[in-house]
């Protein structure tokens, strides 16, 4: 995960796709509910234009970046639905303009920030690579919601192990916003790619030894990480206490811990 050409070809995949989804929606189906309570496709798309900006003002302005997260601080349940609800209210035509902007100047920095560059964020601070993935990852996770409401099934493909690499990498982050202590072993995954992505038929990171693993179909994991699933409506095993433990609090986007979703038989 440490070439950014790569990663940011990805990215940009990703967004596209998206962007396919999206582009000729009616005014109404932009407003169809998504599976986040409260937030419609418009909600969607308008926190994906403000992460962006948020992420390229982190990459040229770290002073007025500090200043933004100093409000997330003061108003940690309010500042991404506030984000949202801003870049909802434009005409779809304006948000998807905005959008693609954002992303567009977003790739040209992380492009040519020289090598070692360490940008501030609202979690640790990231690097190039780790700062597009995150992006990546963040996309491919809205746009999850996105498909879900517009009746719409993805293929799974190859870009979803920058999302199971990211969500490994945030573990400890998801105790620590939660005050817990991390578990002091690293975690293992040995993840299913998912049918008809060429290359490993399994995905594996982190040490072959280590005491604790997760196993199971890339997709659940995926899923799981970005809180688009309940853990119990995937297929994963945890190996050990503590990777159970985790499975259960996995996020891998910064900010306050995430509310998660129901199971699906509690779902009304």
């Amino acid at each position: 995960m440490s070439d950014p050409a790569g990663v940011l070809a990805d990215l940009r995949a990703e967004s596209e796709e998206l962007d396919l989804l999206v582009r000729e929606l009616s005014e109404e189906r932009w407003a169809a509910a998504t599976p986040a309570a409260g937030w419609t496709v418009a909600h969607q798309i308008a926190h994906l234009a403000w992460t962006d900006a948020a992420a390229l003002l982190a990459a040229t302005d770290p002073g007025a970046f500090a200043v933004e997260v100093e409000k997330a601080l003061a108003a940690p349940d309010r500042f991404v639905d506030e984000g949202a609800e801003e870049g909802a209210a434009l005409a779809p035509g304006v948000l998807l303009a905005r959008w693609r902007d954002g992303r567009e100047r977003l790739h040209r920095v992380l492009r040519e920030a020289p090598p070692g560059t360490r940008f501030p964020w609202y979690g640790p601070p990231m690097s190039a690579v780790s700062l597009a993935t995150a992006r990546l990852m963040e996309t491919w996770a809205h746009g999850q919601d996105v498909a879900d409401a517009l009746g719409v099934v993805r293929a799974p493909t190859a870009r979803l192990r920058h999302v199971a690499w990211i969500g490994l990498r945030a573990r400890d982050y998801a105790y620590l916003v939660r005050g817990l202590t991390p578990p002091a072993d690293p975690f293992r995954l040995e993840l299913t790619a998912p049918d008809g992505v060429s290359g490993d038929a399994v995905w594996s990171f982190g040490p072959e030894d280590a005491p604790q693993a997760v196993t199971g179909p890339a997709l659940d994991f995926c899923l799981l990480v970005t809180q688009r699933v309940h853990r119990a409506d995937t297929a994963l095993v945890a190996h050990g206490p503590d990777a159970e433990a985790w499975l259960a609090i996995a996020q891998a986007f910064a900010g306050p811990a995430g509310r998660g979703r129901a199971p699906k038989g509690a779902r009304s």
